[in-house]
């Protein structure tokens, strides 16, 4: 004892002052034991011996709005702790190589493609009022062959950023494929052109994640690239103009300048376009194009926030996965393949209802059938958010494709109904922007409520506000009925 040690008795210290309470790796009190979410989940999971215990995180937005202020005033420790977070790699699928700054920007990246979308789509369709639906739809069609190219080629997060960019100024194809089912003259023919859309739309969302899932990494842009070239080939090929020279826009200043004022959500929500036009429509028919812009809007800003959230619920609740990230963990998992299934089935079941019957619903009850599939919606989302079971969750997504599959169709087809054949792209073009800004918007917001209070909560007043749009469908009629009373 030539230091100095002093033994004391076993007596002077009880049991429970000798177990230490456990700490972190900056010695801190560890959080109490909650019931397990899915970062508790993933980081038991990712997390390996000797590997520090990662923080609670808040919503992934909120960490990309505050990142760059931490990046800036901590870039070593910052580099440091990122790669000590497999949560974060986890949540938003990036590599550890990717350096800090790009970091702070991939959350964003998201509601960016979106946001690009809704300042692009109408300018897009006031250009293709007065050029020609077939030049400017070229020309969409050559830019997302331009991002794809961009994107293969890149060797950096700044470059795909770029071609994710280059890809949401040239999106104004979706809106132009409906301005052309707009230009023809038979309403069931205009019904079943929508229809036949979504059904497009369902086996691309059924086939494309199967196909991504079987490519390797790099692969993925050039078959994309591929496509867009084929596509581009065919549209130059076989696609004829269908708005003649006479029913086009005299000016395309005069569009431009009318859609450069939508870039305001309030003046979109407005149809503020439309209004300038040589030939507006009438009030009456002008408060039932704004009625179904907001409610187009509402649907999609609810619909997209829980579809957004669905992946996280299926994943927290009954452990669904679809990949697992090399390096993570000594001993990772097998890859599970449920998520692939569960979209599978959802898209399957959307293209049936579209190619069976929502492409059969007669002109003047596409009302009642959105009204229908707004309903629907409601106990759909409650079965998702509150079923604990795989039956229960099978229910509530039968219910939900159901719903998907009517909604977005009927909407447009209604909405093409209205204006002239030198309105309609812009129209289009109009109802496209209010949709990708519910898209950009409501994913954010449902993130966030489901990260905060929880998906029983989130599933459960979203589904309520279903029922906001239902009520405003109500005493709605149909724009040919309001056109044989004038």
């Amino acid at each position: 004892m030539g230091r100095g040690y002093r033994l004391h008795t076993a007596s002077a210290y009880t049991t429970s002052a000798c177990v230490r309470a456990p700490r972190g790796h900056r010695d801190l009190p560890r959080p109490a034991t909650r019931p397990p979410g899915l970062h508790a989940v993933a980081t038991s999971a990712a997390r390996t011996p000797g590997e520090p215990w990662a923080r609670t995180r808040p919503p992934l937005w909120l960490l990309a709005a505050r990142g760059r202020l931490v990046c800036h005033s901590h870039r070593d420790a910052s580099r440091e702790k990122v790669q000590q977070c497999p949560v974060w790699r986890i949540s938003i699928h990036i590599a550890k190589a990717i350096s800090e700054d790009d970091l702070c920007l991939s959350g964003l990246i998201g509601s960016a493609f979106s946001l690009l979308q809704f300042f692009s789509a109408p300018l897009t369709g006031a250009a293709s009022d007065c050029l020609g639906r077939r030049p400017v739809m070229l020309l969409c069609l050559t830019g997302m062959a331009i991002s794809y190219a961009v994107w293969a080629a890149s060797r950096s997060f700044k470059a795909f950023l770029a071609s994710r960019v280059i890809g949401g100024i040239s999106k104004g194809n979706v809106s132009l494929s409906t301005a052309i089912v707009a230009d023809l003259g038979s309403p069931p023919t205009r019904s079943q052109g929508m229809a036949v859309i979504g059904v497009a739309f369902s086996l691309a969302f059924t086939v494309g994640p199967m196909l991504g899932a079987f490519l390797s990494v790099e692969m993925v842009p050039w078959i994309s690239l591929l496509f867009a070239v084929s596509d581009m080939l065919f549209i130059f090929c076989f696609l004829p103009e269908t708005l003649p020279q006479e029913k086009r826009a005299p000016s395309v200043t005069l569009g431009f300048h009318a859609a450069a004022n939508l870039l305001s959500p309030l003046a979109l929500l407005r149809f503020a376009a439309v209004t300038h036009h040589q030939d507006p429509p009438a009030e009456d028919r002008l408060r039932s194009l704004r009625r179904l812009g907001l409610v187009y809007f509402l649907y999609l800003f609810l619909f997209s926030g829980l579809e957004y959230t669905l992946s996280f619920l299926v994943h927290q609740r009954f452990q669904f996965s679809s990949w697992w990230p090399r390096g993570l963990g000594a001993h990772p998992p097998p890859p599970s393949l449920q998520q692939g299934k569960m979209f599978f089935f959802i898209g399957l079941t959307m293209a049936t209802i579209q190619g069976t019957y929502a492409r059969r619903i007669s002109p003047g009850k596409e009302v009642a059938a959105v009204k229908q599939a707004m309903l629907l919606l409601v106990p759909a989302f409650l079965f998702i958010g509150w079923g604990h079971s795989l039956p229960m969750l099978g229910l509530g997504l039968l219910l939900y494709s159901f719903a998907a599959a009517v909604v977005v169709p009927g909407l447009s087809t209604l909405v093409s109904s209205y204006g002239s054949p030198g309105q309609k792209g812009t129209i289009m073009g109009i109802l496209r922007s209010l949709g990708a800004l519910g898209r950009a918007l409501g994913p954010m917001v449902a993130a966030s409520v489901f990260w905060l209070a929880g998906a029983r909560v989130c599933f459960t007043v979203c589904a309520g506000l279903f029922l906001l749009p239902f009520f405003l469908l109500r005493n709605l009629r149909h724009p040919a009925q309001t056109f044989k009373e004038e």
